[in-house]
This record gives C-alpha cells, sequence and structure tokens, in this order.
C-alpha cells in the first residue's frame, strides 16, 4: 500500500489498550502534521478486566465488553486496517498483513515512518495438553460465555475448584534496565497473576451466595515461588495471609502445567490438583513474525530502552505486552508506556521539547481486582522493581473504582484523563499508616 502523502507516516500494529493508547497519545502530542494508522485483526477492543465480574453476575461479557474502534480512531483522524500482521522488515520499513473481513485474502504491504509494536501476544493455550477438553480460563469472550454457563446453567456439580498460571517463558530482552536507582526489570515465572487471584476470591463469593461451599473448595497454584510476585513481598505476603486465614489452598513452585485432564490439574513440579474446575491463564508468547528479527529478543518479545525506542531502530517503539520490558503483562504499565510513546515521536517531529518528551518508564504494578459482593482489592507497588511504594486495600472503594473506570473509558472512547490514576489514589488509599501493605 503505498503512501500517497507528504506527512510522517506512524504505523500503530495493535488496536486494544496499548495500540489505541499509543494511536491517541501520537495524535495528541504531534497534532495534524503526522498520518497515523492502526492494524488489528479484530474491529473493537477487548475489555479483558471485567469479563470475569460479568462470568460470576451471569451478564453476557460480550454485549458488554467491546468498544468499536473505528469511530473510536476516525474522531481522530486515525485510519483503521482490520488485517493480521504477517511480515515486518525493520530495514525497508514496511509491514505485510493480510485484509481478513472476509476469509481469502490477498497479501498487503503498507510503509512506515514510525513503527509502534501493540499486537500483545499470543496465549499459548493450545500448548497446555487437556485445555481442549477440560479447561476453562477468563481471557476472552468465548471462554468467559463458556465458563459463565457452565456454572451459571447446571453443569457444575459442587467439586473443588484449581485457578492458576502455566509457566512463563521470559526474553531477554530488558536485562540491564534499571527503572529506578539500583532496581532492574526482573525475570518472571508467572506473566500476570492478578487475574488468578482475582478469580479465586470472586469465585469463593459465588460460592458461598449459592451456599455451595467457600474457599476451602478452591486450590489457587503458580508455577513461582510466590503467587503475583510482581506486588512484592509486602503486599504478597500480606495477601497470602489474608487467603489462608479464609481457607484457601495455595500450591506454589509448581513450575509448570503439566496437563490437565478431567480429574484435574497435573504441574510439572509432580503435584496433582483435584479439580472439577479448571480455570488457568497460559504462557504468552510472541507472535511467530516477530521471532529472529533485529527488533526483537531472544523470544520475540521487542527490545526497547526505558523511553520505549528500540536502540537499533529508533524508529521502532513497543508497548504493552509485545515489548520486553513490559513485566508484568499488565494493562497499567502498557498506559504509562502509550504516554512515552506519544511524546517520544513528537519530540522527533518538533512538537515537544525533549525535557518533557524524555522521561524514562518507571513503572508501578496498578491491580484492581474484584472480590464479588461489591467488594474488591486494590494493590499500587513498585518494590519488585526496586522502588519503595507497597500499598494493600480492600473494600467497596476499589470495587466502584474498577467498574466506573470501564464505564468512563468507553464514555471517553479511551481518553481517560491523566489526573485518572491520581483520583484512584486518593480514593483507595486513606494514607494513614495501617492502609499500607
Amino acid at each position: 500500500m503505498a503512501v500517497g502523502n507528504s506527512q510522517p507516516h506512524v504505523v500503530v500494529l495493535g488496536g486494544n489498550f496499548a495500540g489505541l493508547g499509543s494511536a491517541q497519545k501520537v495524535r495528541e502530542y504531534a497534532g495534524g502534521g503526522v498520518r497515523i494508522t492502526v492494524i488489528d485483526r479484530k474491529d473493537y477492543l477487548l475489555f479483558v478486566p471485567n469479563i470475569p465480574a460479568d462470568i460470576f453476575e451471569d451478564k453476557d461479557p460480550a454485549l458488554r465488553q467491546r468498544m468499536d474502534l473505528r469511530p473510536t480512531l476516525a474522531a481522530d483522524d486515525i485510519e483503521f486496517i482490520q488485517g493480521e500482521v504477517v511480515a515486518l522488515d525493520p530495514d525497508a520499513r514496511t509491514v505485510d498483513f493480510i485484509p481478513n473481513e472476509r476469509p481469502g485474502g490477498e497479501r498487503q504491504r503498507i510503509s512506515y515512518d514510525y513503527l509502534v509494536v501493540t499486537l500483545g501476544n499470543r496465549l499459548a493455550f493450545d500448548r497446555i495438553e487437556g485445555f481442549d477438553r477440560y479447561g476453562s480460563t477468563v481471557a476472552d469472550l468465548y471462554h468467559g460465555n463458556k465458563l459463565r454457563r457452565y456454572l451459571h446453567e447446571g453443569g457444575y456439580r459442587g467439586g473443588p475448584i484449581a485457578i492458576g498460571s502455566a509457566r512463563f517463558n521470559q526474553g531477554d530482552g530488558a536485562v540491564g534496565l534499571q527503572p529506578y536507582p539500583g532496581g532492574k526489570i526482573p525475570g518472571a515465572v508467572a506473566a500476570c497473576e492478578g487475574p488468578p487471584v482475582e478469580v479465586m476470591l470472586s469465585m469463593a463469593t459465588w460460592l458461598g451466595k449459592r451456599k455451595l461451599g467457600g474457599p476451602e473448595k478452591i486450590t489457587v497454584f503458580t508455577p513461582a515461588a510466590m503467587i503475583a510476585e510482581d506486588a512484592g513481598e509486602t503486599v504478597v505476603n500480606k495477601l497470602l495471609g489474608i487467603a489462608s486465614g479464609m481457607g484457601f489452598h495455595y500450591v506454589n513452585n509448581g513450575q509448570d502445567i503439566r496437563r490437565i485432564t478431567k480429574e484435574g490439574v497435573e504441574l510439572a513440579s509432580g503435584k496433582t490438583i483435584e479439580a472439577e474446575v479448571k480455570i488457568v491463564f497460559p504462557d504468552w508468547v510472541p507472535h511467530d513474525f516477530l521471532k529472529g528479527l533485529p527488533i526483537s529478543d531472544s523470544r520475540g518479545f521487542v527490545k526497547t530502552s526505558l523511553l520505549m525506542r528500540n536502540d537499533k531502530y529508533p524508529n521502532v517503539f513497543a508497548a504493552g505486552d509485545a515489548a520486553a520490558v513490559t513485566m508484568p503483562k499488565l494493562g497499567a504499565i502498557g498506559h504509562q508506556e502509550c504516554e512515552i510513546v506519544g511524546r517520544q515521536i513528537a519530540k522527533d517531529l518538533g512538537k515537544m521539547s525533549a525535557a518533557d518528551a524524555d522521561k524514562p518508564l518507571q513503572p508501578i504494578v496498578y491491580c484492581i481486582g474484584d472480590m464479588g459482593d461489591g467488594k474488591a482489592f486494590y494493590i499500587r507497588s513498585n518494590t519488585w522493581y526496586g522502588g519503595d511504594t507497597a500499598v494493600l486495600t480492600m473494600g467497596r472503594m476499589p470495587y466502584f473504582l474498577k467498574m466506573r473506570y470501564r464505564d468512563l473509558f468507553f464514555s471517553l472512547h479511551g481518553k481517560v484523563p491523566g489526573w485518572g490514576l491520581g483520583l484512584a489514589e486518593l480514593l483507595a488509599e486513606d494514607h494513614r499508616p495501617s492502609s499500607r501493605a
């Protein structure tokens, strides 16, 4: 596809949180002097964080957790192409894709001046033996509705429940980066374990409301030495103490999921967890076309500095789950990265000063997880990276924030104001010593 326009062309690969956010931030900071194109295989944004709440409330997430991309992007004069990205040549500055609105599309090529890789990853359920027959998850609309119907329409027989993660195979693209003095981007054994914690707490509430039991029926497992390690030891130890007191079962150092059977989950450590319901979160695997490229690390995640640029190809950026620096694979960190991408491109185009643009990533884990019954937990922590903040609160205000954020995001078409996180901190944290983990 030829670019018949003298304006610099920014191509954004991916249209979910990081893709939409990056495109909007480039438009906000670079103004009208740049052409922007977003390519994604689907023409809607999937609001993944709120799928679990719909499942337990017996609401169809397919009707509630999607936002149309085409009118959202068109409002900012951003072109959208629905297609599957199949190749990338950083030397030629081209991307190959196949239009997929209807089957049988032909291969097309588009050129760029700047590229932003925000395609996320493949969720490797297909690599978990037995998942197709016996596994469940909350990661998308299809599987969410499948689990919802099983729980609410008479399929569930009242048996034990296992919830946990497969091993994440992290690349080496963030080695040596120091987001805080003396800190680092750590290696992770699980991609993101806020969702397993959220689902275990919500599931216990769901069981209790239906007089089917409670936490004692649920085993949460992790491949790591400590679940949700990215929240930091201070927060996790407090969380584990609360969960243990409630009666949850906990298996750590599982190493990986070896297979799922009708009877339960077999772990690589040799441990078997008996379960009727097996809710699992898989390895997060880079897209095949990224593997082996000079912009990618040993696994296929895109290497960047803390300014989200690739060192070898400074016109290539990455944000969200496709970026090697994004650990854990968490939406809040993706939002922080979108801001940086927008500012960096605006600086290149003479629209922003270096003083305003060159503020490197200092990742903070923000996580709000539904607990059921109108309550949620709230985590704000950066100790995993070398920072000094570790906050855990629980109650109705975090739940209100989680649900209202989705409403605000949809009503503002993704343009949540910059003061949103500050307001969340103010409302969720009372800043007394007792509120901190």
